[in-house]
């Protein structure tokens, strides 16, 4: 048994059953080894930022990591961005990286380069092996890592590279050890002094895998029925059970002008999970931290610590009700008619999406269903948690692997959707249920929102050539067929129904773009 062999066999006992790939030359030994070994499947994905952003999508589902395989620090360097955006969610991913052999690294063959530089700013650990016999270890300690309880904005991700010599060589003893998640138990005086400032001016703020539970979310709104406290989550969190029958959880604005109005009408903030709000950019005049002067904050837990218990403690010390005063009640929005908006889109899914479903967004118009989608049926909803756009498809890919009972919905922007969109093909030849709307306004528009944030009345043609995606236009039913994706395009909302019907009833993604205007 080599090196390599040793290695997969390791992950595969330690619960790592998925390996989102694009290998090269260095890798090939890797390859051999998850070809010999069933229980790791292999899903071949046509660019990094794929593969990682994939693995995020699976880690938040399954609660475990997947793994990725990258070739040098040309590839781990194309899977960065989605990268960040699973290190900001608190992700469990473990990274396989190839390196040359060893003893080939002093002659700078071409692709060589600093792997563990290109994995510090997105890793909360990394390693390098040095032997063949210490590879299964080595792996082992990358599982252990990923699932450890790591501080803000520490996350999950976990690296190792691994050099070709030590893939070759002679393996050494499989170490079976399964991995469970790791939380530090909460602190009783923060517990204490958290429920002392409950009480009707007081924010809650949730983040973390409070917001996954749907333990979590009743215990919060059992705190919010006692003490009059109320409830919201961060901008972006990773995941949020939502929908009928769940405690209704309100999201912090995006820009600070509203995240400022919003804070102005408490008194306190208690922290679950969260950190405090602050601008997601910094603008004139407009401060950075968000939190009014001299407002009492309390941390009840960070997010590596369990919340869960936290909460739990914190419903007894105040002594919550055995259930949450508001639920969401099942209320489907009416069909809407005529041209196609992001809202009616927004309306038109709430009003047909199945039962336990999962929503992932990206860039776009994709948000504004969030709030229509609590009055719809029970389902999960996957966020952009780090702001690196390309993010929505690849984590739609991989909760629709971790989940395969499960319709999923990607809601992407068409300018974000392009920077990934090889994860139509992998969903293609995965034969997973996705169903990919594409807000086809041709327009970056966020950043004309933003250009025009700066005082800017009339935008340039220079400058709103920075922002257009018109001219070529980009034909988002033909780029996905050529990827094995069939698909449609729909103008009204009639269409659209129409398409999410059809995207029901097909064996496999199906992608519809939706064509919306760019201002709303």
């Amino acid at each position: 048994m080599n090196g390599a062999q040793s290695l997969i066999e390791s992950l595969v006992k330690a619960g790592v059953e998925v390996c989102f790939a694009n290998p090269g030359t260095s890798e090939m030994h890797l390859v051999q080894a998850i070809d010999a070994t069933p229980a790791m499947r292999p899903v071949l994905c046509l660019f990094e930022g794929v593969c990682s952003g994939a693995a995020d999508g699976y880690g938040r589902m399954r609660g475990t990591p997947a793994t990725t395989l990258l070739h040098l620090g040309a590839g781990l360097g194309n899977a960065v961005a989605n990268l960040h955006n699973a290190r900001r969610a608190g992700t469990p991913v473990l990274n396989l990286v190839g390196d040359h052999a060893i003893h080939h690294v002093a002659y700078d063959a071409p692709l060589t380069s600093d792997i563990e530089g290109v994995a510090k700013p997105v890793s909360a650990w990394i390693r390098t092996s040095k032997t063949a016999e210490g590879l299964a270890a080595d792996g082992l300690a990358a599982v252990q890592a990923s699932l450890a309880p790591n501080p803000n904005p520490q996350g999950g991700v976990a690296t190792l590279i691994v050099p070709a010599d030590c893939a070759w060589g002679e393996g050494g003893d499989i170490h079976a050890t399964s991995v469970q998640r790791q939380l530090l138990p909460p602190s009783t005086n923060a517990v204490t002094k958290s429920a002392e400032l409950l009480g009707p001016k007081t924010m809650l703020l949730l983040d973390g895998l409070v917001l996954a539970s749907e333990r979590g979310i009743e215990l919060a709104g059992r705190i919010a029925a006692k003490t009059g406290a109320q409830v919201f989550s961060s901008t972006f969190p990773a995941r949020v059970e939502s929908g009928a029958g769940r405690f209704p959880i309100s999201k912090m604005p995006y820009f600070p002008e509203h995240v400022m109005a919003t804070m102005k009408h408490f008194e306190a903030l208690v922290l679950v999970g969260a950190q405090e709000p602050v601008s997601f950019f910094a603008y004139p005049d407009t401060p950075s931290d968000l939190v009014p002067e001299g407002m009492p904050v309390q941390r009840l837990v960070h997010r590596h610590e369990d919340a869960i218990a936290a909460l739990e403690a914190l419903a007894n010390e105040v002594g919550a009700p055995a259930e949450p005063a508001v639920l969401n009640e099942l209320a489907r929005p009416a069909m809407p008619s005529g041209k196609l908006n992001t809202g009616a889109i927004a309306e038109i899914v709430a009003a047909t999406a199945p039962e336990h479903c999962i929503i992932s967004t990206d860039s776009g118009g994709g948000g504004a269903a969030y709030p229509v989608m609590q009055q719809s049926v029970p389902h999960t909803w996957l966020n952009l948690t780090g702001g690196s756009i390309g993010q929505g498809g690849p984590v739609a890919l991989g909760a629709a692997l971790a989940c395969p009972d499960r319709r999923v919905y990607a809601l992407l922007g068409d300018g974000g959707a392009m920077y990934t969109n090889a994860f139509l093909w992998t969903a293609a030849r995965e034969q997973l249920d996705i169903t990919v709307v594409i807000y086809s306004n041709r327009s970056y528009n966020i950043l004309e929102v933003e250009y025009r944030r700066l005082g800017v009345n009339d935008v340039g043609e220079r400058a709103g050539s920075m922002f257009d995606l018109s001219g070529p236009d980009i034909d988002w039913v033909g780029l996905a067929a050529a990827q094995g994706v069939p698909g449609c395009k729909a103008t009204t909302c009639e269409e659209f129904a129409a398409a999410l019907d059809q995207a029901g009833e097909v064996s496999g993604p199906f992608l519809i773009e939706a064509e919306v205007t760019a201002r709303q």
